[in-house]
């Protein structure tokens, strides 16, 4: 909106601070494009916090006239907005909740555009069925826990999980059908990234049954820089806090005996007694325990916790396969939470280490089923 006694560099100026994008609180509003149409021109409205008029919306006797080309005092707003703030509610719009607004809007512009190159990544998002439900995954949740620490290479993620799959993880097709679908994927739209692309920063969330994740964090072991998200329940966030946790916070429980079978159990979200292991495996196994004091499915709060778990996770392939030698396959039992089955397939070596067979509890099938292999049984 035209405006003559606005300078045309104050004009500008309100633009670049605003990004092009409405400052209204939650509206974030494009003002160059129709939001139908998707044509590109100037729908802007240049509005005044303090009126130009002293009898206009929050006007003033002395600061109407004195603040009518001061960019403080200048709002660039959508046309519903603009409406809102000066004719249908503006009692409610104060000076002082609009100064707000202004200064929220312009300090996440700063941040976000403050960001220097070498913290762009790619994000990727993988999700799959989980019971009956669908993965609620979505770009969104992405673009709120990575700023302002990252920021997105692409205005969307690279997005790797089928969504609405006719299968569910009761029964065996399921396996089979999201396994391969996901490393097809992975080669299509990852491994090329990987291979020849200069940015090498990866944001990764993920949201599936264990197994798949497990399967997912294999896939990403060779990647330059991976930050791999955690899905907090209390308070709800996909953010990482700053600061860091308390130290040795996992434990390593081994077995008194060595076995033929091996099981590698993560009772972490939940307590898995070794009734269970034994109704899937038989008595004679070795299990090898990974827990904490407290099972619980919001134990993860720290990035450095995250950290932790590698270091405990790399200790325990290492002896196990020490203790059970090169010929040895590891049974998997894992109670945890995405972020943490992401990062032990991360720290499986797929040269060095141990198979693995994964199981995953399934009340419809009354217990642990066995789902997918990961490496070739030697």
């Amino acid at each position: 909106m035209s405006v003559t006694y606005i300078k045309d560099q104050t004009k500008y100026l309100l633009w670049g601070k605003a990004a092009g994008r409405c400052q209204y609180a939650g509206c974030n509003r494009r003002i160059d494009l129709n939001s139908v149409t998707k044509a590109e021109f100037n729908t802007a409205y240049i509005a005044h916090i303090v009126a130009v008029s002293p009898n206009g919306p929050r006007g003033d006797e002395v600061l109407s006239d004195k603040l009518k080309d001061d960019i403080s005092n200048l709002m660039l707003l959508c046309d519903q907005c603009h409406r809102l703030i000066d004719k249908a509610e503006v009692e409610r719009h104060t000076v002082e909740v609009l100064q707000r607004m202004k200064k929220d809007h312009e300090d996440r512009v700063e941040r976000v555009t403050g960001i220097n190159r070498e913290y762009e990544a790619h994000v990727i998002l993988y999700g799959a069925n989980i019971g009956n439900h669908d993965s609620p995954l979505r770009p969104k949740i992405a673009q709120e826990a990575m700023l302002p620490e990252f920021y997105p290479s692409t205005v969307g993620p690279l997005e790797l999980g089928l969504g609405n799959s006719s299968f569910h993880d009761h029964q065996d097709e399921y396996w089979a059908f999201e396994d391969r679908q996901l490393i097809e994927k992975f080669h299509q739209k990852i491994t090329p990234l990987k291979e020849s692309h200069p940015l090498q920063n990866f944001c990764v969330f993920g949201l599936a049954p264990q197994p798949l994740l497990i399967r997912f964090g294999t896939l990403l072991y060779d990647l330059a820089k991976v930050e791999v998200f955690n899905n907090q329940k209390e308070p709800k966030t996909w953010k990482w806090p700053t600061g860091d946790g308390p130290m040795d916070f996992f434990k390593l429980e081994k077995p008194s005996q060595l076995k033929s079978n091996i099981a590698l159990v993560f009772s972490l979200s939940a307590t898995i007694n070794d009734e269970r292991i034994h109704k899937a495996l038989g008595h004679e196994c070795s299990i090898w325990k990974v827990t904490i004091d407290n099972p619980n499915n919001d134990f993860l709060k720290f990035r450095n916790h995250l950290s932790q778990f590698r270091t405990i996770c790399r200790k325990v392939l290492n002896e196990i396969k020490s203790a059970h030698g090169e010929e040895a396959v590891i049974n998997v039992f894992p109670t945890m939470l995405p972020s943490t089955a992401i990062e032990f397939g991360r720290v499986w070596y797929p040269k060095s280490d141990l198979p693995l067979v994964i199981y995953d509890q399934n009340r419809t099938r009354g217990g642990f089923i066995r789902t997918i292999e990961i490496g070739n049984k030697r």
